[in-house]
């Protein structure tokens, strides 16, 4: 996609090589657009993985760790203790 900004010589193709071999001075905002979509679907895509490392993280904060069970040690004391209290 390209615009040439003066005339363009006869038996010219309409091709940005073919212009600037002959010396045409173009404009070609093709190029510029498909950088533009790329960039455009590469931020969404980065967006979008920093979205779901937040719901992540925020879903690992949220969930209150579970106490860990006594060791066996703790339970015979217990028990001893118990039987002591009797």
């Amino acid at each position: 996609m390209l615009i040439p900004l003066a005339e363009v010589p006869e038996g010219t193709a309409m091709t940005y090589v073919a212009l600037k071999e002959a010396g045409v001075p173009v404009l070609a905002y093709g190029n510029f657009i498909t950088i533009l979509i790329n960039f455009i679907i590469l931020a969404f895509i980065v967006f979008m993985l920093v979205k779901g490392m937040n719901k992540m993280r925020r879903q690992a904060e949220a969930e209150p760790e579970a106490p860990a069970e006594p060791s066996e040690e703790v339970l015979l004391l217990r028990e001893i203790s118990q039987k002591l209290s009797k």
